[in-house]
């Protein structure tokens, strides 16, 4: 029997120290800590940043350049440390730490003894407790070290080989924040030993066999297929059960050894389709295994939920011979993909609350969209994430966490970095392989060769991941890329040749508008997974996080304007419309903000007018983790959609 313990429940204090002197000091506790640089209250999960910024010890971020103030954290041991409940222990049991998010390196410390050490944001961590646990009093600490020096946007590929979260080093559209801290959820597992070690499933739908009486567009025969490993006597059983709501489907007892052995497979079930917003309803259904006794008393459960639908991917219409297969078709009917590039919702991510993730996704739904990239230089949402996803039926294109560095953009191929990558591969198919939303699987963001073309499979880390999804997710689409196929972007000088399979950009158009126009007009990209154009923030927005930094001018010039970059910036088509520079920061927004509903409804609507020679298009991006004054974001900080959003959401909702 296993009972689980939520340890976000508890109290939790957080220490600083310079690096090592808590150890030197054999401090016992942390009210003993004379030497400790910080001590204050922390949420778990919850970051270090969080902490200190709730205690009035770092300022607001996101307020003008404040967040280089909040570097010195980086550089400093932190200590989180709370009591366990004596009623939660069980002698003769184990009890065992499990860690789903740890950011990114330390040690765990229990009654002062060293438990186990851990490296890697993108997976759990699991420790056993049970030696140095006394009869009361047990003082758990999980020690953060200081993070790598540098992971962010630009270096050489080949050489990250931290597996960090990689945005909040600074990118294009976030300064430097490294998020320290305990991210996701954190419990402790009491166990006599029989237990579901390891519960999976996935559901699909055969469209040629739907239930007498219930064939039709909404309905179908559902798969349902269930393994794992389980730990239990000779005497015990596995009862699994596929419900909705209060009403049984179908419920069956295996034994353990069965189980273990082969799962169960379940067809013909008779189940509602799982559909993409605007093509559907998104029911679903609760898979629920649960160990049980020789007497029936139930000793561990474990719980998934589910949808039904059958993903296909076909040629677009006209494709070449040899391209990739870029055209979606869910349960029979071709799908144009019209979605947004989803960028964490802050670069303290441990913070992020369900509100904040209902927020935006409930937005993206509204306005019509149907898939969200998740790009390899975020991390594996959480499990909220995709919850609401499947509820929404909004797609997620989620891939593995390695991306492009601009200097060089080939990943590691040594043998430890391999493992490691396919390892947090197999963690993250784990996790989340029995979501309905979960579209494809995607080797990473952007490689490339020297020549910036596109890598494929043979590329020994890219080769190793996708032996990992065809072994660990055979039914779900495997890409080695984004893009993908012979070239990155789409020139138009190269239109009609058959080239453009998935590219990205462009992200600006340093043109006109009828430019812009023309260039879409003569497109042949079967897909587009990144596209975009700037626009500032709204003007409101970017007075209340100026601080005390000067509005104007509007341009490099001004460190507001270029940080964290001056990419985005358009003040010389401004000037060059106007015969001036902006007057004022409403004139500049107002501008810009039109001027990026305009660009982005001409190339989502031709894109979309070419479907099915056209499967889809992805913009970068959503929404802003920072107040960036400037971006490619149709969705501002706070989670408000831009012009650009409300005007697209009319092209979205429009038949395909």
């Amino acid at each position: 029997m296993r009972t689980v313990h939520d340890l976000s429940t508890l109290t939790w204090r957080l220490a600083g120290w310079t690096p090592y002197l808590w150890q030197f000091e054999q401090v016992g506790t942390l009210d003993q800590a004379r030497d400790a640089q910080v001590i204050c209250e922390a949420k778990v999960p919850g970051s270090v940043q969080h902490a200190l910024r709730a205690a009035g010890i770092l300022p607001d971020w996101n307020i003008g350049l404040q967040a280089r103030e909040a570097e010195w954290v980086e550089n400093r041991q932190w200590m989180y440390e709370t009591v366990l409940p004596d009623g939660w222990l069980q002698p003769g049991q184990t009890h065992r730490l499990r860690c789903l998010g740890l950011d990114y390196s330390g040690s765990v410390w229990l009654n002062g003894k060293h438990v186990g050490d851990f490296r890697g944001t993108h997976i759990p961590h699991l420790f056993d407790l049970t030696p140095h646990l006394a009869a009361q009093g047990n003082v758990l600490r999980i020690v953060f070290d200081p993070p790598p020096r540098w992971l962010g946007q630009f270096g050489y590929t080949s050489r990250m080989r931290e597996w960090k979260v990689r945005f909040n080093y600074t990118w294009d559209w976030q300064p430097r924040l490294v998020q320290i801290g305990i991210w996701d959820a954190i419990t402790l597992e009491v166990s006599d030993g029989q237990e579901i070690a390891e519960f999976r499933c996935v559901a699909d739908a055969d469209l040629g066999a739907a239930p007498s009486g219930q064939a039709g567009r909404s309905s179908g025969a559902g798969v349902l297929k269930a393994w794992g490993k389980v730990i239990a006597g000779s005497d015990a059983v596995v009862q699994i059960t596929l419900a909705q709501g209060e009403a049984i489907v179908r419920e069956e007892r295996v034994s353990v050894g069965e189980f273990n052995a082969q799962g169960i497979t379940w067809r013909d079930l008779p189940v509602a389709l799982w559909w993409p917003n605007l093509a559907g309803e998104q029911p679903l259904y609760t898979v629920r295994c649960a160990l049980l006794g020789a007497r029936g008393a139930v000793m561990d459960t474990a719980v998934r939920r589910v949808g039904f639908r059958r993903v296909e991917w076909r040629p677009c219409e006209g494709a070449p011979k040899e391209a990739d297969p870029w055209l979606c078709v869910v349960n029979g009917q071709p799908i144009f993909l019209q979605g947004v590039n989803f960028p964490p919702v802050r670069p303290n991510f441990a913070d992020v609350t369900e509100a904040d993730y209902r927020k935006r996704l409930q937005l993206y739904h509204d306005l019509g969209m149907n898939v969200l990239r998740i790009n390899a230089c975020g991390f594996l949402e959480k499990e909220t994430f995709y919850d609401l996803c499947d509820e929404l039926g909004l797609f997620v294109w989620q891939e593995f966490p390695l991306t492009s560095s601009g200097v060089e953009n080939i990943p590691p191929a040594d043998e430890e970095s391999v493992r490691a990558l396919c390892d947090i591969a197999r963690s993250f198919i784990v996790r989340r392989q029995h979501h309905a939303s979960l579209l494809l699987w995607s080797g990473g963001n952007e490689l490339t060769d020297l020549r910036l073309r596109p890598l494929d499979a043979g590329h020994p880390m890219l080769h190793a991941l996708q032996q990992v999804v065809a072994a660990e997710d055979p039914g779900r689409r495997f890409i080695p890329t984004s893009p993908s196929g012979p070239r990155f972007g789409a020139d138009a000088k190269e239109f009609g040749l058959g080239l453009h399979w998935d590219v990205h950009g462009p992200w600006k158009t340093e043109g006109s508008i009828e430019s812009c126009a023309e260039y879409y007009r003569n497109d042949d990209a079967l897909f587009r997974s990144e596209v975009g154009a700037p626009s500032a923030a709204p003007a409101a927005l970017i007075r209340a996080y100026a601080g005390d930094r000067d509005l104007l001018p509007i341009g490099p010039e001004n460190p507001l304007w270029r940080y964290p970059v001056a990419w985005w910036l358009e003040e010389k088509q401004f000037a060059a419309e106007h015969g001036r520079p902006p007057a004022s920061v409403e004139e500049y927004v107002a501008w810009s903000q039109e001027r990026q509903a305009r660009l982005l409804t001409i190339a989502v609507s031709a894109c979309k007018a070419r479907f099915p020679r056209c499967g889809g298009v992805i913009l970068w991006c959503g929404h802003d983790s920072f107040p960036c004054p400037t971006n490619t974001s149709i969705v501002d900080f706070h989670g408000e959609p831009k012009p650009a959003a409300l005007a697209l959401a009319k092209v979205y909702r429009a038949a395909a």
